[in-house]
């Protein structure tokens, strides 16, 4: 459980998100988009590229902000990489070298093996950061499990390292971790957060398990990589239908703050683009926030002043009291299909769980009624707007183009973007 302290502290977050952000005497300054991946991995674990490689990629195609997670660690300290297979080596450590200099590029051989140093954050950032342009932001994917369950969380914006915590369950170990990083952030008073990484990678994560992580505010509802299993199969369901679940109990049962959505690359190989390989570029999120700074980033994303896409642009999103509204941002030949999804407060709350062959439950998430995640309007233009009634939970709108995603993680993927719910 999350401690009084700590949820007390959270809530306050959530109420001022930009409490101390500026000077009580300056301007306001205006808000706007910033594109950012919160998902990626480099030599310093499991990617296949340096990390200096990585961000410029990015910069050069227009992001604003990254944050390179590699698998139990931070990118600190003294790293040396050992070239004894392909990945860092040959036409790899080629490229790296063309792009930074020689100059750059330290190497070394130890018992005959040639190893090349891993520069540390603090270090590349000094080549590639441009006030308003571009940011790169600590993080790490603390990469955990609770027997074959894998359960990976990451933190983004953490000052110091954090150990994966462990647990007794599944809901245990998400919940210890995300702790982690919450202690953390008050101690330090350093902005930071935790989400929960692709829920259907190994199917580790329930929604019954999701819902129930009291300071979790975030979780993948897209993710790049081609084993999470965005769409779920048969007996497992989606992460669009895993996110109204979690909503819905949420807010109807258990008094607990909306969770929302992001989208991420979750990417590990820069070389070759293909469907089965984990590429940059299929998923990022749009914040909106007054400075390309860690600290506006995070209270924007906490108030939930971003979306989600893996291609479709939007314009501008308006949400009062009376309905939520979108401008989407065209291009020629393309239509675009939106649908505001939603529950209603008296909704039929039947849930079963799925059934192996046996009789016993599987340890997946349960089957409920169609009034959990309802279309409650669909509309094809391009400025869709939806009036609330009164009597929804919650509204998030889905919105997917006509044109096939290049390069997605599956065949057959169409441009999407995901809008945060409202509360009416």
């Amino acid at each position: 459980m999350l401690r009084p302290g700590l949820y007390l502290l959270h809530l306050l977050l959530l109420l001022c998100p930009l409490a101390g952000a500026q000077d009580a005497d300056a301007p306001p300054a205006t808000a706007r988009w910033w594109k950012g991946n919160l998902h990626t991995h480099s030599l310093w674990s499991d990617g296949d590229d340096y990390p200096e490689m990585i961000a410029a990629w990015y910069k050069e195609r227009g992001y604003h902000f990254l944050a390179l997670s590699d698998h139990n660690v931070l990118q600190e300290g003294s790293r040396w990489f050992s070239l004894t297979t392909p990945r860092g080596s040959g036409p790899v450590l080629d490229r790296y070298r063309a792009r930074f200099g020689a100059a750059w590029v330290e190497e070394r051989q130890i018992s005959g093996t040639n190893q090349v140093r891993l520069k540390p954050l603090a270090e590349y950032r000094t080549r590639l950061e441009e006030p308003d342009r571009f940011l790169l932001v600590p993080s790490m994917e603390i990469t955990d499990r609770h027997l074959t369950a894998p359960v990976h969380i990451n933190a983004t914006n953490p000052r110091e390292f954090l150990p994966a915590a462990g647990g007794s369950n599944v809901l245990d170990v998400m919940r210890r971790n995300v702790n982690a990083v919450l202690d953390q952030r008050q101690r330090t008073g350093q902005p930071m957060f935790p989400h929960i990484n692709h829920p259907n990678f190994g199917w580790g994560i329930t929604a019954e398990e999701l819902m129930h992580v009291e300071g979790e505010r975030f979780f993948e509802v897209y993710n790049g990589h081609p084993s999470v299993h965005n769409d779920g199969d048969a007996s497992h369901a989606g992460l669009d239908r895993v996110w109204d679940i979690v909503l819905t109990w949420r807010l109807a049962k258990l008094n607990l703050p909306p969770v929302y959505g992001l989208a991420v690359d979750d990417s590990h190989h820069y070389h070759t683009n293909a469907v089965g390989q984990s590429n940059p570029g299929r998923g990022w999120v749009m914040v909106r926030a007054p400075h390309l700074t860690a600290e506006a980033l995070v209270h924007a994303l906490e108030a939930g002043e971003f979306y989600a896409s893996s291609g479709v642009i939007l314009a501008d999103i308006t949400r009062d009291a009376k309905s939520l509204r979108l401008r989407i941002e065209t291009q020629p030949g393309i239509t675009y299909r939106t649908q505001f999804i939603g529950t209603r407060k008296q909704f039929d709350a039947a849930n079963e769980p799925v059934r192996l062959p046996s009789g016993d439950a599987a340890r997946v998430t349960h089957r409920y009624s169609e009034d959990v995640g309802r279309v409650l309007a669909e509309s094809e233009a391009t400025e869709p707007a939806y009036t609330f009634r009164g009597d929804e939970l919650y509204v998030r709108a889905r919105i997917t183009s006509s044109r096939l995603k290049n390069n997605g993680y599956r065949d057959g993927e169409f441009e999407s973007a995901w809008v945060q719910p409202v509360i009416p």
